[in-house]
């Protein structure tokens, strides 16, 4: 028997009087591991620093092209859960947990290799692709499990096994930030602006250092306030220091690999037939009142039915409306709040919003889950969009509010919409699977389920490109404002070359929002709050098409179930030598 053998569902069969109690654990702990992904914003600032260290150099890359390796990622889960459904229901949930240890903790190793290089690609291919095919492995792995060990609350099942991964920011935020500012070195320091001499050549920054011309960024007093480690305002030298980034991935990358595999390794499936003791499922006319079939539907059969595509624009939806506003948390936080209320709003604050949107997001996966299992799960969808839609259209008035009038009450206002708007995030993502259950019944639920993640993949495209083209558009407009109400000569002073060069300087990123502030007229009002105004509007639009799509879901034509006769796709496998029989303790359980 080999080791790819040993790992197969029929020899981690458990024993009718098994602890059910004992599986939530080790799917939490996955989940934890890769949830981490939720944290990816905290990584946004060292790698589009990775060459200024302290601001962002020329050949740096931009926040748009480091934001889309989290949407890559977001990409593979959802492909690789779609194509891995069937897979997991032949090999069971520890082969599954074995692979996806192995890609996860792989992704990030490789990733290392590509920030040591400075080649975007690798860190494409490594977190994006590879981790992302371990994140769909690793999230698929415990739903269908969970909801066989717990027939009588399928929701909160779901919630458990899902919970992990809305926490997993809450340890890798915290645990992120540790490692980057611990690994983290300063680069060459040469002097205040006044005391370094400086040419600007092509948008670039130049400076002497050793007898010979290096390029040079430039940072303020609120630039340096936000440095991983507070320095001075002033001139630093390209190219010396590190982020802390290269050490970071690599830590881990063996980390998270150990920790899922001992995971993996404590998966147990119920046999078939196995119910909890004391339990019945509940009489037909009950179970109709929250739209829950005893059927069941084939995997294949569910992608004939319209019910699986209005779910699948249900969650998809759902998800969109989050998860361009998770990947970007951070950087919108600071540049909402950091300019209005800088003494508030500082580095350590956005850092915990971070964990607190973790903390948020995987406590509404359970709450929500579990009050799914007593309100049906049309009702919690229901609870989604129409309470979704009017705290999105909130952010903006407070955006709006907080320039006009830079006080607390909007911070806290803003602070609390979106903690909601993530429970329901979170929410959403824990339900689902028990919808699918109640609809096409639990004999394919995960397979189903790995399917339906292809909108997450959709969501995980059209979220940060709708946040981040729309940003990129008001940023790129509100440079052109601010530039003309700037004296002509302070600008030249201020950056080597005329208003004429502007295209240019903010392509070297030499000219930003806040050195314009910097410069201009006393009185003119920060553009950067109000950045993100247009995207909260349309995220607000996705939701109504979420809550139509979930009005029109009805229960499965009976044409579509499966007889009741109809044996299952898959052979019985048979039993090697020495192997434990269905049912019956195995050896050290």
């Amino acid at each position: 028997m080999g080791i790819t053998a040993s790992l197969h569902k029929r020899h981690i069969v458990a024993h009718d009087d098994f602890n059910r109690w004992k599986v939530p654990p080790a799917s939490i702990a996955i989940h934890l591991c890769i949830g981490s992904v939720y944290a990816w914003s905290i990584f946004n600032p060292p790698l589009t620093r990775q060459l200024g260290v302290v601001a962002g150099a020329p050949e740096d890359w931009s926040l748009g092209s480091v934001v889309w390796i989290f949407s890559v990622a977001i990409v593979f889960l959802g492909l690789s859960a779609a194509f891995a459904g069937k897979w997991l229901e032949e090999v069971g949930p520890r082969m599954v947990g074995v692979t996806a240890a192995a890609l996860w903790g792989g992704g990030f190793l490789v990733s290392a290799v590509g920030i040591s290089t400075h080649q975007l690609w690798l860190i494409y291919l490594g977190y994006g692709v590879l981790g992302g095919c371990g994140l769909g492995l690793g999230y698929v792995s415990p739903v269908s499990t969970l909801i066989r060990w717990f027939p009588d609350r399928r929701g909160m099942a779901t919630g458990m096994a899902i919970m992990g991964f809305g926490g997993g920011a809450m340890i890798g935020a915290p645990l992120k930030e540790w490692l980057l500012k611990m690994f983290y070195v300063a680069p060459q320091y040469l002097g205040t602006t006044d005391a370094v001499s400086m040419v600007t050549e092509g948008g670039r920054r130049l400076a002497e250092v050793g007898g010979a011309m290096h390029e040079v960024v430039v940072i303020g007093a609120a630039e340096a306030a936000r440095m991983a480690v507070p320095g001075p305002e002033g001139v630093y030298v390209v190219g010396t220091g590190s982020t802390g980034a290269l050490e970071t991935f690599i830590a881990l990358g063996i980390g998270y690999f150990v920790v899922m595999m001992i995971a993996a390794f404590s998966y147990r499936v119920p046999r078939e037939g196995w119910l909890p003791k004391g339990w019945t499922p509940p009489a037909e006319d009950a179970a109709s009142k929250k739209m829950i079939t005893r059927k069941h539907v084939h995997i294949d059969q569910a992608l004939k039915t319209p019910q699986f595509y209005l779910l699948w624009i249900v969650l998809c939806t759902n998800v969109t409306a989050g998860i361009g506003v998770i990947g970007v948390a951070k950087t919108m936080m600071t540049e909402i709040f950091g300019t209005t209320l800088p003494l508030i709003v500082n580095g350590a604050f956005a850092a915990t919003y971070v964990l607190m949107i973790s903390v948020f997001n995987m406590c509404g996966r359970f709450i929500w889950a579990s009050a799914s299992d007593y309100i049906g799960r049309k009702n919690t969808y229901y609870c989604f969009f129409v309470l979704g839609i009017a705290l999105y259209l909130s952010i903006p008035y407070s955006a709006q509010a907080v320039s006009a009038d830079p006080v607390v009450t909007w911070l806290i206002m803003f602070y609390a919409a979106t903690m909601i708007i993530f429970t329901m995030y979170g929410g959403g993502f824990a339900t689902i699977p028990a919808y699918l259950a109640d609809v096409f019944g639990t004999k394919y639920v995960g397979g189903i389920h790995g399917r339906l993640l292809t909108a997450w993949s959709t969501a995980g495209v059209l979220g940060p490109l709708a946040i981040t083209s729309l940003r990129e558009s008001s940023l790129a407009s509100a440079l052109r404002d601010l530039s003309a109400k700037v004296d002509p000569a302070r600008f030249q002073a201020a950056f080597g070359a005329g208003v004429d060069k502007l295209d240019e300087l903010v392509a070297a990123k030499t000219v930003t929002v806040a050195k314009l502030m910097a410069i201009a007229p006393e009185g003119t009002v920060d553009p950067t709050p109000n950045l993100y105004n247009t995207t909260m509007y349309a995220m607000a639009g996705l939701l109504v098409i979420g809550l139509i799509a979930n009005a029109l879901v009805s229960p499965v034509k009976a044409h579509h179930h499966m007889k009741d006769e109809e044996p299952a796709p898959s052979p019985s496998p048979v039993r090697p030598a020495g192997a434990t029989p269905a049912g019956h303790p195995a050896a050290g359980e």
